[in-house]
């Protein structure tokens, strides 16, 4: 047998070299915001491998452009397309309830729906996301509670589905902790048919004062009077005229974008959107949040966390008959009206525990996605 020379040796390695580069570069990865390529430990489902082939567009990182271009964004809907829901998760830690979400979107068509993520980037997401929520992040920053980073953070959602898809109509916010308690065609259809968004907008709550106050006797002055200040929920459904009001908004927001001085008063993302929209359009809202939370037995101003053993079909049954508070719609009100308001139900609830991922799982196909 010949024995190998140097110079076919060296052939054999350069011929080997490029299958190497190949093999290298069709790695799958997935980049969190901030941080480097993180290998897809976990490939998503191939039921939802039609969804989202393709990573997000992202024209703009500064946060002073990316909003002034969403404001100006087209307010009509593309002729002739249906009207989507743009799903936003802000999270600071992995989605919990993913599995449920990826059950919930199921058979959906891609063309009445997008997923957003804003996620911690100095959090190593192991594994990254995926299935329905692969390359779902934006460009994202640390949020921190009692400052204005969760509502900057909602603004930036808005704005990156603004400038994403035109067909966007309905704009929902969640936290890593919501879950869906309607399916998907309920909840779509209670969101599009409305023509106004769904935000919860308290008048004179215990406490108004100590937040309106948090930066200062006279900060909030004068574009912010006392009685105009309003609190509801951190979670919404905004529509798109609501969605380029508030990526649109300097003034109001120069006011809840200062530090506070009474840190535990301060709660920006439940004050700054009902005051905005209370300020600008109160008729154009539904004064009420369609998401589920229980404030009995809450603690350090978080609500109830629903344990594992609490997940039943029979708790599923009781969020969806409780009836939403109403609040302040800028009208004087009457019967017909408290009426009328009530058709609408809670879509979704939080707060629960990772853990109840299991048993959600178990009655998802016959209570949770069963209407």
């Amino acid at each position: 047998m010949l024995s190998p020379t140097p110079l076919s040796l060296l052939c054999a390695l350069l011929l080997c070299f490029p299958l190497a580069v190949i093999i290298t570069i069709i790695s799958p990865t997935t980049t969190v915001p901030g941080g480097d390529p993180l290998p897809d430990l976990v490939p998503p489902p191939k039921t939802h491998q039609r969804f989202f082939s393709k990573p997000l567009p992202f024209p703009l990182q500064d946060d002073d452009s990316l909003l002034r271009l969403a404001s100006r964004v087209d307010s009509k809907l593309p002729p002739g397309s249906p009207k989507k829901v743009a799903f936003l998760f802000l999270t600071i830690s992995p989605l919990p309830f993913a599995p449920l979400w990826e059950l919930y979107f199921n058979q959906t068509p891609q063309n009445l729906f997008n997923v957003y993520v804003h996620a911690d980037p100095s959090y190593t997401y192991d594994p990254p996301f995926s299935g329905v929520f692969a390359h779902r992040v934006i460009p994202s920053k640390s949020t921190l509670r009692f400052t204005p980073t969760l509502a900057s953070a909602a603004r930036r959602l808005l704005a990156h589905a603004l400038l994403h898809d035109r067909s966007n109509y309905m704009f929902a916010l969640f936290s890593a902790n919501c879950i869906p308690i309607h399916s998907f065609n309920f909840t779509y259809e209670t969101l599009t048919r409305s023509k106004k968004s769904f935000i919860e907008i308290l008048e004179n709550e215990a406490g108004s004062f100590d937040r309106w106050a948090a930066r200062g006797q006279d900060a909030m002055l004068p574009v912010v009077k006392l009685e105009d200040f309003r609190i509801g929920s951190q979670f919404w459904s905004l529509t798109r005229k609501h969605a380029r009001l508030v990526v649109g908004d300097e003034m109001v927001w120069a006011k809840f974008n200062q530090p506070c001085m009474v840190w535990d008063t301060c709660y920006p993302e439940e004050n700054y959107f009902p005051t905005l929209i209370h300020m600008r359009d109160p008729r154009g809202v539904v004064p009420v949040t369609l998401t589920h939370v229980d404030w009995n037995g809450s603690f350090d101003g978080h609500p109830r966390m629903y344990l594992e053993s609490e997940v039943t079909p029979q708790l599923i049954s009781r969020l969806r008959k409780d009836t939403p508070r109403y609040g302040d719609d800028g009208t004087n009100g009457s019967d017909s009206q408290v009426k009328r308001r009530r058709r609408f139900p809670f879509l979704f609830a939080r707060k629960l525990s990772p853990e109840s991922i299991r048993p959600l799982l178990k009655i998802a196909s016959h209570v949770i996605l069963k209407d």
